[in-house]
């Protein structure tokens, strides 16, 4: 029997954006099949180096994790847009800062979680929210870019978020940057479907939407 472990932050953990309604665990347990059990460590508000502290929490019969990081890091960093710059290319070069720093703490994090030897998917961060300027939006394909990179040079497989939650429903109306009950099923369904039907014995990337 498969033990899904969520790490992360409130693409997971969004039971307080969706009252009253199931969250993204609880559509996952729903999902899996009969027998598998799941469990949630990804918090709220998380950046990627959170997700570490958490695998030291892992249940010791877990058999697959799924990493959901990245979207916090964003917002941390946009504060860069507003940066005064002379010329597209010195803005071009600040965010290629940004996204060399974010790959260097995405990829520790992924080597740790690598490291606990269980079968491993990661998200994208999705860039269709609601209420949210081009430029922040646009910006994230630098980080997506990273996610990609590095999932790919370790051949584990990706929910592509971008190509999941498209449409307006998909957000909670408490918070736009959230996963509504909507958008939260169509996540919990690709996970449970990940984690019954891939071949993770093979280390290839195979982009889920």
């Amino acid at each position: 029997m498969g033990h899904v472990v969520l790490l992360g932050d409130s693409i997971f953990d969004n039971a307080r954006y969706v009252p009253d309604r199931p969250p993204v665990i609880e559509q996952v347990r729903r999902g899996l099949p009969v027998g598998w059990r799941a469990t949630l460590l990804a918090v709220d508000g998380s950046v990627t180096d959170d997700v570490i502290a958490q695998i030291g929490q892992l249940p010791d019969d877990a058999s697959h994790l799924f990493v959901s990081a990245g979207g916090n890091d964003a917002l941390a960093g946009a504060y860069l847009l507003n940066e005064p710059v002379d010329t597209v290319g010195d803005a071009l070069a600040l965010l290629a800062e940004a996204r060399a720093d974010f790959r260097e703490h995405y990829r520790v994090m992924l080597r740790a979680v690598l490291a606990a030897g269980k079968p491993t998917a990661v998200c994208t961060v999705y860039d269709t929210v609601p209420e949210r300027a081009g430029g922040e939006l646009a910006a994230l394909g630098l980080f997506n870019e990273v996610i990609l990179r590095e999932a790919a040079a370790a051949g584990v497989p990706v929910i592509d978020l971008r190509l999941v939650c498209t449409d307006p429903g998909d957000y909670s109306p408490l918070s736009p940057i959230e996963p509504s009950v909507v958008g939260g099923a169509k996540i919990a369904g690709l996970i449970a479907d990940v984690a019954a039907r891939h071949d993770f014995a093979r280390p290839r990337t195979i982009v889920y939407a």
